[in-house]
Order: structure tokens, then sequence, then C-alpha cells
């Protein structure tokens, strides 16, 4: 019975001997870059990571050195772990590009076979290069005009309705000013057509005045004193000529390929010589066919 007293005693002795040591065993202390702190006891350390285990367990853990701050060892050792921090790279800014205006913006119209429209005709001063747009418009109705009068002889070519032509090309933002600078080929999709007639008028104006005086005298006979009188008579007359001279540019294209392109200086320089050369032009380009 003292025998097995003794294993006792002893027993307990071992017990609380290693319950001390236990307590005893000091933990490292792992600071992380976020202020976290663990205790632990630091196993092994390499240039990538660290391994530690936890009291009372068996499990060993593994840590980024990128993630860790410094290691307060136990023994009173600190190692600390200066990791460059990676700075990112400034965001380059690229500047917007801004996709140039053209004309392809723009709704294309379906294209309609043996169709001809006639543009605004700009009338251009060649001494001031001004444009009027009354002109423009007066020279337009009056192509349009000839072709239907002419249509028999036109055929099959059927000639799309002013008022189309023109609300169409208002709606792309084209007019008499800036017709001569929009490719035939964009007119084409404005307008829906597969002819296109285009002209342009210039013109310079010189003004001629003349003076001219006509005197004439009349004799009279006063029968009661016998005296003769004369009276003398005088009117003077101012004319006035304006002469234009005038030069036609006339272009016909079929399906964006120019198939006419001519030029007259009328033979008058009266204010409407322009439309005879227009008239001259129409009858000899490739679409005008004469009648038998």
């Amino acid at each position: 019975m003292k025998k097995i007293s003794i294993q006792i005693l002893l027993l307990l002795i071992a017990i609380t001997s290693h319950a001390q040591k236990k307590e005893t065993v000091k933990l490292d202390k792992i600071v992380k870059k976020d202020y976290e702190i663990i205790e632990a006891v630091v196993t092994k350390i390499s240039e990538k990571s660290i391994e530690y285990t936890l009291p009372g367990d068996r499990l060993i853990n593994s840590l980024d050195v990128s993630k860790i701050a410094v290691i307060n060892f136990a023994n009173g050792k600190k190692q600390t772990f200066d990791t460059p921090v990676e700075v990112s790279k400034p965001i380059e800014i690229k500047p917007v590009e801004v996709e140039p205006v053209v004309k392809d913006a723009f709704q294309s119209v379906p294209i309609k076979e043996n169709t001809i429209a006639v543009l605004p005709i700009p009338f251009v001063n060649s001494e001031t290069q001004a444009s009027s747009e009354e002109m423009a418009k007066f020279s337009q109705n009056d192509m349009y005009a000839k072709l239907i009068e002419k249509s028999s002889n036109i055929f099959p070519l059927t000639v799309q309705d002013l008022r189309t032509t023109n609300n169409l090309l208002r709606k792309a933002n084209i007019d008499y000013k800036n017709i001569d600078e929009t490719p035939i080929e964009d007119l084409q999709k404005i307008l829906g057509v597969d002819h296109i007639l285009t002209a342009k008028v210039t013109y310079d104006l010189k003004i001629k005045q003349s003076t001219e005086t006509i005197s004439s005298s009349n004799v009279s006979v006063n029968e009661r004193n016998n005296s003769i009188k004369e009276n003398d008579f005088s009117s003077t007359y101012t004319d006035v000529i304006k002469e234009f001279y005038f030069v036609v540019y006339f272009d016909l294209y079929k399906n964006n390929t120019k198939i006419y392109s001519q030029k007259r200086v009328p033979f008058f320089n009266d204010k409407t010589s322009w439309m005879d050369s227009m008239t001259y032009l129409l009858k000899r380009c490739p679409i005008y066919v004469k009648e038998k």
C-alpha cells in the first residue's frame, strides 16, 4: 500500500512539473502588416515564408513574409521584414479620340435605278467669289424644267422630284455653298439615285455707259413787228448697258463615274444667255436621245 502511494505521489509530481514547464514556454510574436499579432513558435524562416505552430497544436502553419512587419522572438531578438512596397504605375490617361464627322453619318437612301437628280447650281461672281442662293435655286429649277420637258428624250430615266432632292440635301446639311465639296458617292447615297446632274455658272459683270445729247432749233416770225425769234432745244440721254460674261460648267455622273463633262461660254452677253448654254449642253450629253 505504501508502495502504491509513493508511485501516485511521483506521478503527481511529474504532471505538475510538466504543466509548469508548459506554462513557462515563451512564445514568439508575429506582427503582421495589418497589425494582427500572432503568438506562436516560429520553426522556420525562408525568403518567401515562415512556418510556425500555435500553442497546444502540432499543425505547422505557413505565412508569406510580404504580410509580416516584424517578429519579436521569445529570446528578445527581433527581425523586421522590409519587403519593397509595390508602387502602382501611374495610370496613363489617353485623350479620347473623337471620330471625325464624315459624310457617311447621314442616313443612306436605297438607290433607285434609272433615276436622275438635279443639284442646286452655284452662281459665282468671278471677281468677288460671292454666290447667290436665289440664282442657285432658280438655275436648279430651270434645269429641272428642261429635263421634265424633254422626258421623252431621256427615257428610261426618271427625274427625281425637286422637293425630294432638296429635302434630302437639307437633312444632310448640304446646300449650294458646300455642294461642290461633297463627294458624288455620298450624294448618291443621300439622294438614292444612280444619275446626278451637277452644274456651275461663273460670271463677270461689265457695265457700259454712253451719253448722247440731241439739240434742235426753231425759228418763228412775229408779223406785228416784223421780228424773227429763234428757239434752241437740247436733250441728254444716258444709256446703261450691262454685259454678262458667263462660263457654264456641266457634269453628269452615273454610279459615281463622270460620264460627261463640258464647259461652254455663251455667244451673247445678256443676262439669260447662260440658259441657252445649259440647253445646248443638255442636248449633247449621253442621256439625251434625239427624237426620230
